[in-house]
């Protein structure tokens, strides 16, 4: 891929991202920043797009990033050694002992090398900050490769999604749809499902949903219509917010354990005008987070992968990431949803995120990059470059002039998976307060999720969360990979 200074310049205007551009600067060219011998290609993306609207100087940003770079490298190097070393004493043990069979001999030989330490004393996490999505709402997480933009604003997006769509077109009910035209009879099986749905999830005072005959709100409180009567819901508290039009009630939300219900109300829709309600669609609230992941599910190894990866995250931060594809014969163009807004039922706006509370997965501490050399030749470690770009891109959301519209407490999200054990999680949050420092964060701005997927974070995860208290936002197992260091360990 060969990229030029024009298009990525339009691309930090806010046009589309571009891809297979005429050939003006070559990636295996490279540029002197303070050190760092960087792919031109990236380097032009940092200065001339990323840079630009944080109100960064960038020969302060370079100059601290070979700072950080080549300062904490012989360190990420040093753990690497640690780990094989540990391995190489794991190995001559197994040989000489087999499957260990006494327990306590064994735990007192991981004791003696230093893969198992002494637990400390009990302590509370300090992390502050943190947005509901993650610290009160219990609800759905994606995990999404951040190098193909349709699928990170697909996951961005599935915030809300169709309940009507979702029992129709799969086999939520028991059975797959058949044919290509819509087919009544499996329409009005969905719709009696989301009656009874919300039945169980927002039930009335008195009767089913699938007696209303109307909705209506008066005083802040929903009225429900039935050929018995008027009505409302059993908890009154469930209804929080509408939203009108000239021809009347349009939606009525609803929130059951922190999680959304928009009841969508079109008696023109197709669907709104079979239903005496005018129920046209019910919206439920779905994945409040998702994670932007550099790292399991996508393979990013060089300058023209990197520089996707960071262009594809600076667009979800600024909000003007967009991809357009054709389905149908039609182009159909994907972006960022906006937020909902209604009418509480105290009569003022009501506001609520449009899309989910977006994270990123760098790499782990194992991995290099060739899109950053060091000045001995060597590769950059992937997790500190990571860190340094992905953060500095951040503030376009939680920066001075930060948009706020992926954060509203003004934190960062980063999930670090594959780390092994106390020391190396130490090290993560190390990086962390570095990258703070250097481009003008607050302490412990940048959160840390701990991918608990390698067996020495297992049996040491008390002193693994004890190393980033401050930053830790959640403990996350990736299983294959627990279960293949299980492997390769013992």
């Amino acid at each position: 891929m060969f990229v030029t200074i024009a298009a990525l310049t339009q691309m930090g205007a806010g046009a589309k991202p571009v891809r297979n551009n005429p050939v003006e600067i070559v990636m295996s060219e490279r540029v002197d920043k303070f050190g760092l011998q960087v792919d031109a290609a990236l380097e032009t993306f940092i200065s001339a797009v990323a840079l630009p609207g944080t109100g960064l100087d960038a020969t302060a940003f370079w100059q601290s990033f070979s700072d950080i770079a080549h300062e904490l490298a012989p360190k990420n190097r040093a753990l690497l050694e640690k780990r094989d070393t540990l391995q190489a004493a794991l190995d001559d043990w197994h040989k000489a002992n087999g499957m260990p069979s006494d327990m306590d001999g064994y735990k007192a030989f991981l004791k003696e090398i230093g893969y198992l330490v002494e637990e400390g004393p009990a302590f509370s996490v300090e992390t502050e900050n943190v947005d509901a999505e993650i610290a009160e709402i219990a609800g759905p997480q994606l995990v999404v490769p951040i190098m193909n933009a349709r699928f990170a604003l697909n996951a961005a997006n599935a915030r809300w999604g169709s309940l009507y769509d979702a029992l129709y077109g799969t086999d939520a009910m028991g059975d797959l749809p058949e044919g290509k035209g819509y087919d009544a009879a499996r329409g009005a099986r969905v719709i009696a499902w989301a009656k009874e749905f919300l039945d169980s999830s927002a039930p009335l005072a008195a009767g089913s949903w699938a007696d209303v005959t109307g909705l209506s709100v008066k005083d802040g409180i929903l009225i429900c219509a039935t050929a018995n009567g008027d009505t409302g819901l059993a908890d009154p508290g469930q209804f929080v917010a509408s939203g009108h039009k000239t021809g009347g009630l349009e939606e009525v939300m609803l929130v059951k354990n922190g999680l959304h219900i928009n009841i969508v109300i079109n008696p023109d829709h197709p669907i709104g005008k079979t239903d005496p309600t005018g129920i046209a669609d019910v919206v439920l609230e779905s994945a409040i987070t998702a994670i932007m992941d550099c790292e399991d599910s996508v393979a990013a190894v060089d300058a023209e992968d990197k520089t996707l990866v960071y262009r594809n995250w600076l667009g979800l931060m600024r909000g003007d990431l967009e991809e357009s594809f054709e389905k149908g014969g039609k182009t159909i163009t994907r972006k960022l949803n906006d937020d909902v807004k209604l009418t509480s039922v105290d009569g003022s706006d009501w506001t609520y995120p449009g899309r989910a509370l977006m994270l990123v997965r760098n790499v782990g501490h194992l991995m290099t990059n060739p899109a950053i050399l060091l000045k001995d030749g060597s590769e950059i470690p992937e997790g500190i470059m990571d860190a340094m770009c992905t953060a500095l891109i951040a503030l376009y959301d939680i920066g001075p002039n930060g948009r706020r519209m992926n954060s509203r407490t003004g934190s960062m999200y980063v999930v670090k998976p594959k780390m092994h054990g106390p020391e190396e999680v130490a090290f993560a949050d190390e990086i962390f307060t570095r990258v703070e420092t250097a481009i003008g964060m607050a302490p412990n701005t940048i959160k840390m999720g701990i991918m608990d997927e390698e067996r020495r974070t297992t049996v040491n995860l008390k002193e693994c969360i004890r190393a980033a208290r401050k930053r830790v936002v959640f403990i996350n197992t990736g299983f294959l990979d627990r279960t293949g260091d299980e492997m390769h360990t013992s």
